[in-house]
């Protein structure tokens, strides 16, 4: 059987509420009464219950983060940003992986409210944010998580992708390629569409330039792999020049494809860039141009951001939105030019 406060209270000779005192007000207490609690809790093996006593606080000390994917290296470095703020409030962050899947992202969401955690931090599947916004009215606060408010009715911190997406085809543009193959999905991801139309904008603005979708039914190696492998068995003449992958596992697999036969050469053949500069990137068998996202940084600002709404209450949503860079490799190198011209940086 537990042992109780009432146990320890009984062993020290002092009352309940002294315990109490002793646990969360020591400073309130004689220092000979503290040791004599103290002994009797160490004695006795007490553990406090700490979740009945937050939950009878109204709400946790935890904070629900719920990914889209938790294989996916970008969404551990956040999570490793989210718990180095939550360490700073001595609280702790709860990892929920949705798997791009609605009905687990649903489950999630319903067990951290009952929880009654601290707040949700969230990257949503979708756009509806009907379910965030009732969330947050019933008391739980809602930050997003590589994602923008569609209203910007909730708090969110994200990274511009329709500049990522700019960035990663103009640098192909550059390079001499016209023939891009944008591969990603799905699309009702708004990451993924984001950085579709910034890399359609990037070909509209380059007369002779082509960009054609290759769509995933989602962003794991395996489906990047599945991509890759249809490109290769077309016709050389038939194959794009480039390929812009939606992430870095998505383009980890198109790589795998093209070096499993030896037919298509990268970058001689095709070049490939990926998205989020996971630290994978660099160690491919090709080192892979990325477009780097400050993945530790967003959930160090998500948390902050949830931890001013939970103090305000009525506190006006912020979006927070970084800038992201482009970072090459030998993945992109201009095969027309000397080897060494663009450096990895």
């Amino acid at each position: 059987m537990a042992v109780s406060v009432r146990d320890v209270a009984a062993a020290a000779s002092v009352s309940v509420g002294t315990v109490s005192n002793v646990l969360n007000r020591p400073d309130k207490v004689a220092p000979d009464t503290v040791a004599r609690v103290l002994a009797a809790i160490d004695e006795l093996g007490f553990v406090r219950n700490d979740a009945a006593r937050q939950l009878r606080a109204g709400r946790s000390r935890s904070i629900g983060l719920v990914v889209l994917d938790v294989r996916n290296p970008f969404f551990t470095e956040v999570a490793r940003g989210a718990e180095d703020r939550a360490a700073e409030e001595s609280m702790t962050i709860l990892l929920g992986n949705s798997d791009e899947n609605t009905d687990r992202e649903r489950s999630y969401l319903d067990h951290f409210e009952e929880q009654r955690v601290h707040g949700v931090l969230i990257s949503p599947l979708g756009d509806d944010e009907s379910r965030l916004q009732r969330l947050r009215r019933r008391g739980t606060p809602v930050v997003l998580v590589d994602r923008v408010s569609e209203d910007r009715t909730l708090s969110s911190v994200s990274v511009d992708d329709v500049v990522g997406g700019e960035l990663a085809v103009r640098h192909l543009l550059d390079t001499g390629r016209r023939r891009i193959a944008f591969v990603g999905g799905p699309m009702s991801i708004r990451q993924v569409a984001d950085r579709l139309e910034g890399a359609r904008r990037a070909v509209a603005e380059s007369p002779g330039a082509a960009l054609e979708v290759v769509e995933t039914p989602s962003l794991t190696v395996l489906d990047g792999r599945a991509a890759g492998e249809a490109i290769r068995e077309r016709p050389p003449a038939e194959r794009p020049d480039a390929v812009f992958a939606a992430n870095d596992l998505l383009a980890m697999g198109v790589l795998q494809a093209f070096n499993m036969l030896g037919s298509v050469r990268v970058p001689d053949d095709i070049a490939l860039i990926g998205y989020d500069d996971i630290d994978f990137a660099a160690a491919a068998v090709v080192p892979l141009s990325s477009i780097r996202q400050p993945a530790a940084l967003i959930g160090y600002t998500a948390v902050d951001l949830l931890l001013k709404e939970a103090a305000a209450g009525d506190h006006t949503p912020e979006q927070v939105v970084f800038q992201p860079e482009l970072v090459v490799r030998d993945s992109t190198r201009d095969s027309s030019r000397d080897s060494t011209s663009a450096p990895a940086r």
